[in-house]
């Protein structure tokens, strides 16, 4: 009998591959929940103490991507954990990310390693510096990582959590127990490429560039007249890490002026970015694109076309902004984010809780 069970509940699945159907994971706030929770209990209450702040407090908005020691942080480090305790750090932040994204998350963390290593030998070979202006020294430490948890965890009630240090700010608001936010979503490197050394060749953001490079190189000469908006790229993401944003002024080549395959391109840009988080947050990204409006999509590329050359892109919709830009150190160093521009720190599903919530509840 519990063989035949087997070869049926098989056989379903099968089927359903083979009619392209997914049978569904368990809800990304539910691993979430039951992941910050065992977190919490872990701690000691000093730590406790450290990681947890209000939900209504002005602490969750309170985000930046630079070191430590140019934008103070909150929360407990991963340094300041014992080996259990990281491991179950690690349970929460990959709940709201994917394979992929959980394995960027940590290359990034890893990275300070090799930016601690340049850095020092850049040093080494400088010149002494002016009387009274000593360059800064960053801390660079992969555990430099910081870990918050806004309200108390649950599958019925409104929490969130950030993970956040140098070039990485993840952000996600749980409402109602059940809707799930996840921006903003900042990634960055540096090196984008390492050049020497054992990890030589690696570009753990190197996916973000290519699949754009693939796209602007797609485009005729009067479509790429459309797209680039500037030979120069700016020195930065235009939005850096304001707390509320607008859309940019509408600028490049619209989805609806490319050509079937180059709309395929787009979307697989687009794809990068929401395959780094977990399949349910991925998902409602892509519906609201859909319910907009993909020829609404715009793409705009400035800088240099030429790889290696400092460059910037942003892909731009009714409902999100991805902005990326190579231009510091030697156009050596990335930074990319994607942000909702009524979905950050879960705003739009707050507002829609508020709105369902019968007065004196």
């Amino acid at each position: 009998m519990n063989s035949r069970l087997t070869r049926c509940i098989a056989a379903v699945i099968l089927a359903a591959s083979a009619l392209g159907l997914t049978v569904a994971a368990k809800p990304s706030s539910a691993t979430m929940a039951a992941a910050a929770t065992k977190f919490l209990e872990s701690l000691t209450p000093e730590q406790r103490r450290q990681a947890t702040f209000a939900f209504e407090g002005a602490e969750r908005t309170h985000w930046n991507f630079i070191p430590t020691e140019l934008f103070p942080r909150n929360g407990l480090t991963i340094k300041q954990m014992n080996e259990s305790q990281r491991r179950l750090a690690h349970d929460l932040l990959k709940a709201g990310l994917s394979q992929r994204g959980y394995m960027t998350a940590t290359q990034i963390m890893e990275l300070e390693n090799v930016l601690a290593v340049i850095e020092t030998a850049q040093r080494a070979a400088a010149p002494p510096p002016a009387q009274g202006n000593p360059p800064p020294v960053f801390l660079r430490d992969p555990e430099h990582y910081f870990f918050s948890i806004f309200g108390t965890p649950s599958t019925r009630h409104t929490w969130g959590y950030r993970v956040e240090g140098h070039h990485m700010s993840l952000h996600f608001t749980v409402v109602n127990g059940t809707l799930v936010a996840g921006a903003p979503t900042f990634f960055g490197t540096n090196p984008a490429a390492v050049r020497v050394g054992p990890k030589k060749g690696t570009r753990v953001l190197g996916p973000v560039e290519d699949a754009a490079r693939v796209l602007v190189e797609s485009l005729d000469a009067s479509q790429r007249g459309k797209a680039v908006i500037d030979t120069i790229a700016p020195n930065d993401i235009v939005t850096v890490a304001k707390v509320k944003i607008d859309p940019l002024s509408p600028a490049g080549i619209p989805a609806s002026d490319l050509t079937g395959s180059q709309r395929a391109l787009l979307k697989k840009l687009i794809d990068v970015y929401t395959g780094y988080m977990a399949d349910d947050i991925a998902a409602d990204r892509l519906t609201r694109i859909e319910r907009a409006g993909w020829d609404r999509v715009a793409f705009a590329w400035a800088g240099s076309l030429e790889r290696g050359k400092k460059h910037y892109y942003r892909v731009q919709g009714p409902t999100f902004l991805i902005e990326y830009d190579n231009t510091q150190n030697d156009a050596n160093h990335v930074h990319s984010v994607w942000r909702d521009f009524n979905g950050d720190f879960g705003e739009d599903l707050l507002r829609e809780h508020v709105r369902g919530t019968p007065h004196g509840d």
